[in-house]
């Protein structure tokens, strides 16, 4: 069984940051009134970005097949743990066994939508990423194409919850049926719906250049 690997690992200062800006982010809602710690993360922030600015690739447009020779920006692996160096991702443990897969997240205040609860459009992103993680790690994946998520009971913020998935793949189609629990209860369950894609027919990726 071949991992299913399509673009660059993420560099381990990028892992460090995207931790960093989700705690961060919560901090900051969390605050009763302004601050001079505002003032000052918002004065290192501006010279941060304008120094990457600098740095960064000038067009944003990926480096992936017609692109490789562009002078676009690396494509990071979006197979697994996009929360890891993206921090507008949810972070998650997964064990993958065959054709099931189970594990647990935890939703920090970055992700709230009613009071204490989580926002919707994110369990829809969390539910995306397991499954294609899933679907990456047993070697048959490829783009949504469909997802369905039903909405049983609030899914509460900063709570240890559990996940099972649950996948099948005929006629070129994979489907997934998977589920969010807290304590044996189901709070949202999803259909999602993916071409069974071809590993070997996937475009060329451009690696990180050398800036020396």
């Amino acid at each position: 069984m071949t991992r299913w690997v399509f673009g660059v690992e993420p560099l381990p200062q990028s892992l460090e940051v995207a931790s960093l800006l989700r705690r961060i982010a919560g901090l900051v809602m969390s605050l009763e009134a302004p601050d001079a710690a505002l003032d000052r993360l918002t004065a290192a922030l501006r010279s941060a970005e304008a120094e990457l600015a600098r740095i960064a690739p000038r067009y944003l447009t990926p480096r992936v097949g017609r692109a490789t020779d562009s002078d676009g920006r690396v494509y990071i692996d979006h197979a697994r743990d996009i929360g890891a160096f993206n921090p507008c991702f949810p972070t998650y443990a997964i064990r993958v066994d065959g054709e099931r897969a189970s594990g647990t997240v935890s939703f920090p205040i970055a992700y709230e939508g009613p009071p204490g609860v989580v926002n919707g459009g994110f369990l829809a992103v969390f539910f995306d990423s397991v499954v294609q993680h899933h679907n990456c790690d047993l070697g048959i994946a490829g783009k949504t194409t469909a997802m369905n998520v039903t909405f049983r009971r609030p899914t509460p913020l900063a709570s240890e919850l559990s996940f099972e998935i649950e996948r099948s793949v005929a006629d070129g189609r994979i489907t997934s049926l998977a589920r969010l629990a807290r304590d044996g209860v189901v709070l949202c369950e999803a259909e999602v719906r993916a071409v069974a894609g071809d590993l070997a027919a996937l475009p060329e990726v451009s690696p990180r250049r050398d800036r020396a």
